[in-house]
């Protein structure tokens, strides 16, 4: 990977976990507003279907989303549109830097799944900060304790453990897949059934809610397709530990427009969770890199 590509690899992932952050606040102020999370994650994936449709006329064309493999696209549309409605009920129930550090789990479950499913070599390294991370969330959840609802903590884990899901199966379908043509097929099959939950949970909403849906469509989009570049790039190695910068967003935004910051535990907590995330990428990265070098010797 060239020197000069890293960079903006960088900044491209840190403006993704910018406009991520201002999508989640859009969606606790929607749902404020009376908006249901069906009507939430319909405008979430229409709006990213405009704007990758408008990316793709405007780059590769139409042909380049035509696909082999239509059946694995229709079941990474079923678990990722699983993990973000149970992602987006996190968000919804909990304060905005809760839910941004238990999405900091994905790792966590992806290396489970990784030695699970995959069969990769998981060293007892790895399973230690496997284990330290769920520790974390422990501090941050404080079971049987009141400061946030439980419920809405075992959402946020399952959207985690959903999103895990999909990086493994995004493992198997990059192998032929670009990764415009894998967000297009996305958005455009979730929107199959979302069009049925809309239809049923629509609303008359004033300008400010609408407004706020719209921010989710748009900023959802955006946010993708700045995510996607960012791993065009720039390795997994150096992108992915930018978004935990996002739990610096989620305070601010968290404090300037719904008045709340993160409980005590949770400034406890969220350092074990991200130390063990950081640590299960770079022991990754250094696993990669050997394969690497027993290959060249």
């Amino acid at each position: 990977m060239p020197s000069d590509r890293i960079l903006p690899a960088i900044g491209m992932r840190l403006l993704s976990v910018v406009i991520f952050a201002l999508m989640n606040t859009a969606i606790k102020l929607a749902e404020r507003h009376g908006a249901s999370v069906s009507e939430i994650l319909f405008f979430r994936q229409f709006g990213a279907c405009l704007l990758v449709s408008a990316v793709i006329l405007a780059g590769p064309g139409l042909p380049s989303i035509a696909t082999q493999r239509l059946p694995a696209h229709i079941i990474r549309a079923v678990v990722g549109l699983s993990a973000m409605a149970f992602t987006f009920n996190g968000i919804v129930a909990l304060p905005l830097a809760e839910a941004t550090t238990i999405g900091f789990t994905v790792p966590i479950f992806a290396t489970i799944l990784g030695a699970l499913v995959l069969r990769e070599p998981t060293g007892w390294h790895r399973w230690g900060a496997v284990a330290a991370g769920f520790a974390g969330v422990l501090i941050v959840a404080q079971p049987g304790g009141d400061h946030f609802p439980l419920w809405g903590a075992g959402c946020a884990l399952a959207g985690a453990f959903g999103t895990a899901s999909v990086s493994i199966l995004l493992r198997q379908i990059g192998k032929t897949e670009s990764a415009l043509t894998t967000v297009f097929w996305f958005s455009a099959l979730s929107l199959i059934p979302l069009s049925v939950f809309y239809a049923q949970a629509a609303q008359p909403h004033d300008a400010i809610t609408w407004a706020c849906l719209a921010t989710v469509g748009i900023a959802g989009g955006l946010a993708q397709i700045a995510m996607t570049t960012s791993l065009r790039l720039g390795p997994v190695s150096v992108v992915v530990p930018m978004d935990y910068s996002s739990l610096l967003w989620a305070t601010l935004l968290g404090w300037l427009v719904f008045d709340t910051l993160p409980a005590e535990a949770t400034w406890f907590g969220a350092p074990v969770i991200v130390a063990s995330g950081l640590y299960i990428v770079w022991r990754e990265h250094v696993r990669r890199q050997d394969e690497t070098d027993r290959a060249i010797a």
